[in-house]
């Protein structure tokens, strides 16, 4: 488990170094993790320890959005003052996520159905 862990965390920091270094828009454990992707998807998969460490840190995946919670009551303030973008953000999103979703699974039917013919 420790030696999953370390791979998770070296990934992680080297997203950090890219994001910091090139002064990316994205943020550092997201370039980490799509690194970790490439990694995995070149080495035909991760290894059954992490992948089981993987499966642990997601059992408990409810406990990190405790301090984003604290987050969002600390600056509670901040989001009434713009509560108008973040409500058109969240919205904007919330129906471009479901018209995507839906888009990729008539496609992927489409497919699903041509195979079977």
């Amino acid at each position: 488990m420790l030696g999953a862990l370390t791979i998770l965390l070296v990934f992680q920091l080297i997203g950090e170094v890219l994001a910091q270094l090139f002064a990316l828009p994205i943020p550092g454990p997201v370039i980490g993790m799509a690194l970790l992707f490439v990694a995995l998807a070149l080495r035909g998969g991760p290894s059954a320890e992490l992948r089981d460490t993987a499966q642990n840190l997601l059992q408990h995946l409810s406990l990190l959005f405790v301090p984003a919670g604290v987050g969002v009551m600390l600056h509670f303030h901040r989001i009434g003052d713009e509560w108008l973008p973040l409500t058109a953000a969240l919205v904007g999103s919330t129906l471009l996520t479901i018209a995507v979703t839906a888009l990729v699974l008539r496609a992927l039917a489409g497919r699903a159905e041509a195979r079977e013919e």
